[in-house]
């Protein structure tokens, strides 16, 4: 029963940063986006600053998302995966 309650709380946390880089990402790429989808290239030099501002912490707070959510599957999936297994005693 304990495992499986750390297993839905592995999960939640999971989605929970999979949702949060999703909207994140559509914020960045969609609503803050002053025409065309996609990045700005050229489009930025003719922004107003308070609104290239607000979009580039919506991108950085992506990357944040992004990198705790590398860093945490790093910790819970892949490390424990590399480990070798622990011998038996005999």
């Amino acid at each position: 029963m304990k495992r499986r309650v750390w297993q839905v709380v592995h999960w939640v946390i999971i989605i929970n940063f999979l949702v949060e880089i999703l909207y994140m990402s559509y914020q960045v790429f969609v609503v803050m986006d002053p025409g065309t989808s996609g990045p700005l290239f050229g489009a930025a030099r003719d922004m107003d600053m308070d609104f290239f501002l607000k979009r580039r912490l919506y991108a950085i707070e992506t990357w944040v998302a992004i990198g705790g959510l590398a860093i945490y599957l790093a910790i819970t999936e892949v490390r424990p995966r590399l480990q070798p297994a622990p011998r038996e005693a005999s």
